[in-house]
């Protein structure tokens, strides 16, 4: 099999390679009748003995010239039936260089001045013509000529009449075995009624998606807008499950590659398209500023934001990333996807190492000198930190403290800690520990060598053990869906956009500030399980039921981004806010923190709680409580 397997790709090379020889021929050939052609024009089909030798004399540099020229701008190679206008400006700038070497061939190796310059002129623009015009008349011929399927294809009605949607029409055009049959286009541009693309017509708007589903008997909808915001893409959704038609969607622009679409990259629609928000524009001279050329640290770069933050760092030239994590398969994903993706890339350092390590983390700091740091390491799961109380104490509030005090020791520029909506109002351990490490990045604002500021936000899609992967699970394990309670609600952001927001507002801080993200208006838990069942073609309640568990210890009916005592203010981006006021004195919590960790030498789980909840709330646990508002705490 294997010798089988050579033996075919030597025959593809051999074919491949007389391709390319006959397009240079065929082009040779091409570039003699074009230089004659220009004679015969210049004369009036009348050419002169005199000219003629001339052009014997001339005709093979000319073709020699053209090759080569041709030959460096890849004009030799490529597929015509893809022709597009990149190739014609190739094509342009090919023959300007040919002409180019070619008067200074005739005038300093032929030395003639015989030849007219109307000829010169003349063969420029032939050249243009003849080789670009042979170029689009075969991709013009594939895509008029439709071979007879035995089976007709699908139905398609395209939901955009932009760039995405042209570029998929034209590749079902031009690949039949797809099996789609477009009908038409349906664009909210009224003004791109009754244009056509590709032969294929504008009928209306998404409005009118019933009434054309209807009539032109669509059996599929592509969606083809990869800038459609979540609500635009519910809105045509809702149509297509009401009319019980097919439908896919095309990925949002940050997920198309160099911009380009194919149909093949059309996929089920799913549920974070739907609760997908605008694109996030962010100040890419300022994050450059920042990263460029310099060390960073992200602790939690196995989890699912710490990932993606290494993902994003990389695109703006840092000299180096270090990526922390105590799980060794979380590094070991990140780090094998990113070598796969850039083998030659050096700029990765990871580091399975805990941060409660205090040791470790001195040794990376005094090793590697960051000089900014993304904190997004912590325990997150409310109901497991219920139980466990000095672990998420050890991790999220003492671990947090050691990197603090090596970011300040190291003088590292810049420290972003991520934060919860999770902590505002804490009634858990988990919200109560993330409260702390707010605070004590607060008592850190007035730092002369480092900017510690935190970013807060709620929850995000697919993140690991977060209810959208669990709700997958369950649902491809036929059900039921388990939800904590019916009136339940959430704050929900796709990763991506997640991560993009905490970069920014890390750029932002002069140091003690708590940046808060847009998440949107709050969704319920069930409605995001009823969308789930829905896009799968089920029915909920009857194919797929959703049974309610009540709330877990520690979860709270509905989450906030902002405490009644706290005030935000706008910033420079529309999608983040600053608390306002927000002082607490250097060294407030030495006492406080002293006590947690003698509580954590001694496995004293209750006395860690109290210290904890009285220095987040005002208030021992089990007490009424109160919210410190932020000047004062």
């Amino acid at each position: 099999m294997k010798g089988r397997t050579g033996r075919s790709a030597r025959w593809i090379d051999r074919a491949m390679g007389y391709r390319g020889i006959a397009l240079i021929g065929l082009n040779a050939i091409l570039f003699a009748l074009i230089y004659w052609l220009s004679y015969e024009l210049r004369f009036d089909f009348a050419v002169t003995r005199g000219y003629v030798a001339i052009y014997v004399d001339t005709v093979l540099a000319v073709v020699a010239i053209k090759t080569v020229v041709f030959q460096r701008y890849s004009l030799h190679q490529g597929l015509w039936r893809y022709v597009s206008i990149t190739d014609l400006e190739r094509i342009i700038q090919a023959a300007l260089v040919s002409t180019v070497f070619l008067v200074a061939t005739f005038f300093l190796v032929y030395r003639t001045r015989d030849i007219p310059r109307s000829v010169i002129a003349l063969d420029f623009l032939l050249t243009i013509l003849v080789i670009g015009g042979v170029r689009f008349a075969v991709r013009m011929l594939r895509e008029t000529y439709r071979p007879m399927r035995g089976e007709r294809g699908r139905r398609v009605l395209v939901v955009g009449a932009g760039a995405a949607g042209e570029q998929a029409l034209r590749e079902i055009r031009l690949n039949r075995s797809l099996g789609f049959d477009p009908v038409g286009l349906v664009d909210d541009d009224r003004r791109k009624k009754g244009g056509a693309i590709h032969g294929v017509q504008v009928l209306g708007t998404t409005e009118q998606l019933q009434s054309l589903v209807l009539r032109h008997r669509v059996e599929e909808i592509l969606i083809a807008i990869p800038s459609a915001t979540g609500r635009e893409v519910r809105r045509i959704v809702e149509q297509c499950e009401a009319l019980k038609v097919r439908f896919q969607i095309l990925p949002a622009v940050g997920d198309l590659i160099a911009g380009r679409v194919s149909i093949r990259q059309f996929r089920e629609v799913q549920i974070e398209d739907l609760l997908g928000r605008e694109r996030v524009e962010l100040d890419v001279d300022r994050l450059g500023g920042e990263i460029a050329g310099r060390t960073i640290l992200v602790t939690g770069a196995g989890g699912s934001i710490g990932s993606e933050l290494v993902r994003q760092v990389l695109d703006y030239g840092p000299r180096r990333v270090l990526l922390v994590d105590r799980s060794e398969n979380g590094i070991f994903a990140i780090d094998r996807e990113l070598r796969e993706r850039s083998p030659a890339d050096d700029r990765l350092v990871p580091i399975v190492g805990d941060i409660q390590d205090g040791e470790l983390v001195r040794e990376i700091f005094d090793r590697w000198r960051p000089s900014l740091v993304y904190h997004a390491a912590a325990y997150k799961h409310v109901p497991l930190m219920e139980t466990s109380v000095l672990e998420a104490v050890r991790n999220n509030v003492l671990g947090t403290r050691s990197l603090m005090d090596a970011a300040e020791r190291f003088n590292a520029d810049r420290f972003v800690l991520i934060s919860t909506d999770k902590a505002v109002r804490p009634k858990n351990v988990m919200g109560a520990t993330k409260r702390m490490a707010e605070l004590l990045m607060l008592e850190r604002g007035g730092s002369r060598t480092t900017k510690f500021v935190a970013v807060r936000f709620g929850n995000v899609l697919a993140s690991e053990g977060s209810v959208l992967p669990i709700f997958r699970r369950q649902l491809a394990a036929g059900g039921p869906l388990t939800g904590t309670d019916a009136e339940a609600t959430r704050y929900f952001m796709t990763i991506p956009e997640a991560v993009q927001l905490v970069m920014q507002a890390g750029t932002m801080g002069k140091g003690g500030e708590i940046f808060v993200l847009d998440m949107g208006e709050p969704i319920r838990i069930v409605d995001l399980a009823h969308r789930l069942i829905t896009l799968a073609g089920k029915r909920p309640g009857e194919d797929v039921e959703i049974v309610f568990t009540g709330l877990r210890p520690g979860e709270k009916l509905h989450e906030d981004l902002v405490a009644p005592g706290e005030s935000v203010q706008p910033t420079p981006h529309e999608k983040i806010r600053m608390l306002a006021g927000a002082r607490v004195p250097p060294g407030h919590y030495r006492g406080t923190i002293a006590e947690m960790e003698r509580c954590v030498a001694v496995r004293d789980a209750d006395r860690a709680l109290g210290v904890l909840m009285e220095a987040v709330t005002g208030a021992p646990p089990g007490g009424p409580g109160r919210v410190i508002p932020l000047s004062a705490s």
